[in-house]
């Protein structure tokens, strides 16, 4: 059955691989955005897929684009800024949302959060995460959480930073080298939100999404630059050089790394349990996928590229 469905923050890395499922399943479409120019070429190609311009941040315009839907989702998120941008974008946003639905009567919530996710996380990204599935949880809607690891793919700011990088620079010192993840698939992702649109037994159901396969940061920064055609010796900072090093970057327009980013890496990003087995697959690994976008990549225009995406996603 086609739905009707708001996609807020579809106009990310992220949201366009969940806006191209949903849309090829049928369903109609609208993404709000403050950038419809920037991002019109990735959606409006899409079949039943409107972009409006809005300021979701704005409570009246939230229950405009909530009236006449069947579902909601939200994959707002950002990583770096103040305790107060974290608080906006997490919290205070999921509260204006939740409130929003419910006004429309929407019932069905989809909600991005992140694997580490923790009202006592040693971050605030963690923190504000954890806060805002709090709220998620204590409303009455038809809720699903979703707890990613970190997510790679074609355009993604992780993989593909590192690989940048490290065409340029003879050597990669980073903080947090030994922190392990368990990076997942954008594609695979992507299908857990759009079954879930649909299936009823997720209702109430916090999901983790991980990959197979553990890695230290160290051991993804080496995998980057050696299926960029660029490896580098990779090495590990103890905390104070990294704290150092994240100051000396505070004053770049977009920093790769930020106190904040650190304290994220004082915990692993892991999930013994795997994916989530009750959504029916498995995860595809990052070896099958990431030598395909890696190879042979452009590292400036790469770069020119994540600029533009840190600027849209602020």
């Amino acid at each position: 059955m086609a739905l009707s469905i708001l996609l807020i923050g579809g106009s990310g890395f992220i949201g366009r691989q969940i806006a191209a499922k949903l849309a090829r399943a049928g369903h109609r479409l609208t993404v709000p955005t403050r950038h419809r120019e920037a991002i019109k070429a990735d959606l409006l190609v899409l079949p039943g897929c409107e972009v409006v311009n809005a300021n979701v941040h704005d409570p009246a315009t939230l229950a405009q684009l909530c009236h006449g839907q069947d579902v909601v989702i939200n994959l707002v998120g950002i990583l770096q800024g103040s305790a107060a941008d974290f608080a906006r974008s997490h919290i205070l946003l999921t509260e204006k949302i939740l409130a929003a639905c419910k006004s429309a009567g929407v019932q069905r919530y989809l909600h991005m959060s992140a694997l580490g996710a923790d009202v006592n996380g040693p971050s605030h990204y963690q923190r504000s995460k954890g806060e805002a599935e709090a709220k998620v949880r204590a409303s009455e809607l038809a809720w699903t959480i979703f707890r990613p690891s970190v997510v790679f793919g074609a355009q993604d700011s992780f993989l593909n930073l590192f690989a940048s990088l490290q065409a340029f620079a003879p050597v990669v010192p980073i903080g947090g080298a030994d922190t392990r993840f368990q990076p997942v698939w954008v594609g695979d992702v992507a299908e857990a939100f759009a079954v879930a649109v649909s299936r009823r037994d997720l209702i109430g159901q916090t999901l983790n999404l991980v990959g197979p396969k553990v890695y230290t940061l160290r051991e993804l920064v080496q995998l980057s630059g050696r299926l960029s055609g660029h490896p580098r010796c990779v090495i590990g900072l103890p905390n104070w050089a990294a704290r150092l090093q994240a100051t000396l970057m505070s004053v770049l327009p977009n920093p790769p790394v930020s106190h904040d980013n650190l304290d994220s890496l004082q915990v692993d990003n892991v999930d013994p349990a795997g994916f989530a087995a009750i959504l029916g697959w498995q995860p595809s690994a990052l070896e099958t996928i990431a030598p395909e976008y890696l190879a042979g990549q452009n590292p400036a225009r790469r770069l020119d590229e994540l600029r533009r995406q840190a600027r849209r996603s602020h």
